[in-house]
């Protein structure tokens, strides 16, 4: 399997000439699981990972510029405000059934708040990051991805397992640290729950105030739980949260699956207008709302992307089809370098990415 080829397409899919989607910040305290959210229809994807089984996850992630973006989706409407006109969610899924209430998350309450569009959302798993300064994340939701070697995409960084490179703010937020010695070599932090939180069907969100500048290359992405003895890209994968340091203000999201992957994904990106704040000057949310044969993309509670079965080309194969049908388990990391971003050159480290909550809801049953 050749990973590299899959990060060529993401330099053309942001060049591509779209009407910037205003997205709203979302600054200010920690909101409680359940509010935000929002559903509707429209859009399409780019970004990427991969991971190994038992042990490291495999060489990065990239998507191909084919597929392009869509406007923006109707009935978006941002936190806590009502729902607009076609927020259809589909077919209600079924929902997996997770290992464990992560960290600081209220499984099993349903958010029934008046108009909040996470009314027929259930909490199954979320970690707050509440924990005093320091404080590595928790070992029984978190593992980590570790080492170098370049992640078969010519990344710089080392990856640890180590406080410096991923621990409490003591602020309510998980930092993801990365760093460069005084050799000029790099550590960061590459997180995962495989092997201890997956789940079908859902909607899966991450706040964050991510890290920007040259080289940077933040990621939250998800891969189906069968990777390892299901090579990629048949075992799945989900990119919610990727963006190419440089251009601080698009965010790239992804499906990859068999016959569209690589240069050839289900891809689509979205952006905050140029010479305003960028996505690294704030807090946002970017979300997925996945059921059976969709995916719908969201920053900041806004639906930029759509993606079901029927998305899928024709001239994909015999083989391609839809594996979003199975348990996912999660990934969050900051890289440096690479065939993506480029060199990291004229950046100031240490580069901190800042995660306020990840959460995941399920339909109630």
């Amino acid at each position: 399997m050749d990973y590299r080829s899959r990060f060529l397409w993401l330099g053309a899919c942001v060049a591509l000439a779209v009407s910037p989607l205003v997205a709203c910040s979302s600054s200010g305290s920690k909101p409680p699981p359940g509010t935000g959210g929002q559903t509707g229809s429209g859009g399409t994807t780019g970004t990427g990972g991969a991971s190994s089984a038992g042990g490291s996850t495999g060489a990065g992630g990239d998507t191909s510029a084919t597929g392009g973006t869509t406007a923006p989706g109707t009935g978006g409407s941002s936190a806590g405000g009502s729902t607009g006109s076609g927020g259809a969610t589909g077919g209600g899924g079924s929902t997996g059934d997770p290992m464990d209430a992560g960290a600081d998350g209220d499984a099993g309450a349903v958010v029934t708040d008046g108009g909040n569009p996470l009314a027929n959302w259930v909490l199954t798993w979320s970690d707050e990051f509440n924990g005093a300064a320091g404080t590595k994340p928790d070992s029984k939701y978190w593992g980590y991805d570790l080492g170098g070697g370049g992640w078969g995409v010519s990344q710089l960084q080392v990856y640890t397992n180590a406080a410096a490179n991923a621990s409490m703010d003591g602020n309510g937020n998980l930092a993801v640290v990365a760093i460069k010695d005084a050799q000029g070599n790099f550590t960061s932090a590459r997180l995962k729950t495989q092997g201890k939180f997956e789940q079908a069907y859902g909607r899966f969100e991450i706040r964050t105030k991510i890290a920007t500048g040259n080289g940077m290359w933040p990621a939250f992405w998800m891969l189906g739980n069968n990777f390892g003895p299901t090579p990629w890209p048949d075992c799945g994968e989900i990119d919610i949260m990727e963006v190419k340091g440089q251009l601080p203000y698009t965010n790239l999201g992804s499906l990859h699956g068999p016959g569209y992957s690589g240069m050839h994904p289900l891809t689509g990106h979205t952006s905050l207008p140029d010479g305003g704040p960028s996505l690294s000057d704030d807090f946002h949310t970017y979300a997925i709302e996945w059921e059976t044969d969709v995916v719908r993309f969201y920053l900041d509670d806004v639906l930029y992307e759509t993606q079901t079965p029927a998305n899928i080309p024709t001239d994909a194969g015999a083989g391609a089809h839809w594996v979003y049908d199975h348990p996912f388990f999660i990934l969050l990391n900051l890289a440096v370098g690479g065939r993506f971003p480029g060199s990291p050159d004229g950046t100031t480290f240490p580069q901190t990415m800042l995660v306020d909550y990840i959460r995941v809801y399920s339909r109630p049953k």
